[in-house]
């Protein structure tokens, strides 16, 4: 599946929390550069993960076979610790590790004693047969270890085998925002919280090989006052090297629900067009009257430019 997503869990408005699974994929191109999607429901069977949000579901290939690595997040606590007080609580999921392949929609659950606390909101980044786990918010502590987990999966033939490691060069970071720099392993994380009033304001520059991960920090782009005043925000990857970036508008009365929306690139030099050699950080749009507060935890992502679609235009250089 070149060109596909996968959407699995999620929180409502309504406070409903979701187990389900879909595959979006791209079903048809126009003439007139109009994009046909694709919505279908995947139904797992198994051991399958119940409903959760604040969690990560990545792609191994392993022995030529692939699955998907789903861990962490949170849900409602169990119907039988729940009480009055806490009917609509919280609480991290098990630390357990679930696999599933998109074919059959069979599922398996692993449990692995280096993995011992729930994490939601974390990264996971995958290279072939492993998984990186990277940060998160854990609820029992309320804090964000610098924990970095590698995963790695190898898909035998009637059951898979699962390791871990605990690395330690990990970030103290919960809802980042991660975006790839072109076709090699290589990624940059900007935004996400270091604890809960305090957001992340550094960039770093992860890069995946053959021997491992490695981060290192990378020049954050010149904030706008508002983005600097901000107690929350959000956002997601653009394409590559660009992130869309959100924050709502505080302690303005007159625009109590106006949210703030800039495109933040990171092209370095030969690489940009308008804005060679530059890191920016640019305001594209403003205000939406109907828009609501949102949670740190809600992601964006965006997939598309305009020029993948050149090939099947009608000659328009619009």
């Amino acid at each position: 599946f070149p060109e596909s997503y996968l959407i699995h869990g999620g929180r409502t408005p309504n406070n409903e929390i979701s187990s389900s699974l879909y595959m979006l994929t791209m079903d048809s191109r126009g003439c007139n550069r109009k994009l046909t999607l694709r919505c279908k429901e995947k139904e797992l069977v198994g051991e399958v993960p119940g409903a959760r949000y604040g969690h990560t579901v990545s792609m191994v290939q392993s022995l030529g076979k692939t699955a998907c690595v789903l861990f962490g997040g949170r849900s409602y606590m169990p119907s039988g610790e729940r009480t009055t007080e806490s009917w609509n609580s919280v609480v991290d999921c098990p630390p357990q590790v679930y696999l599933f392949d998109l074919e059959f929609g069979c599922c398996s659950v692993h449990s692995l004693p280096e993995l011992s606390d729930g994490q939601s909101f974390h990264l996971a980044l995958a290279r072939e047969d492993c998984v990186y786990i990277l940060g998160g918010h854990s609820l029992t502590s309320d804090s964000r270890p610098p924990r970095l987990f590698r995963l790695h999966v190898e898909l035998l033939q009637g059951s898979p085998l699962l390791s871990c490691d605990a690395l330690e060069t990990g970030i103290s970071i919960s809802s980042a925002i991660i975006t790839r720099t072109g076709p090699s392993h290589k990624y940059i994380i900007l935004g996400g919280y270091q604890s809960n009033s305090q957001k992340r304001m550094e960039c770093s520059i992860v890069t995946l090989d053959e021997k491992g991960i490695h981060i290192e920090p990378l020049e954050p782009p010149n904030w706008t006052p508002d983005i600097i005043h901000s107690r929350t925000w959000f956002g997601g990857s653009a394409g590559e090297v660009s992130i869309l970036l959100g924050v709502p508008t505080e302690g303005r009365p007159s625009q109590p629900d106006v949210h703030y929306f800039y495109q933040v690139n990171f092209a370095t030099k030969g690489e940009g067009k308008e804005e060679e050699g530059t890191q920016g950080c640019s305001q594209e749009s403003t205000d939406y009257e109907d828009s609501t507060p949102l949670e740190d935890s809600e992601e964006l992502y965006f997939g598309r430019e305009p020029h993948e679609l050149e090939d099947s235009s009608d000659g328009e250089e619009d």
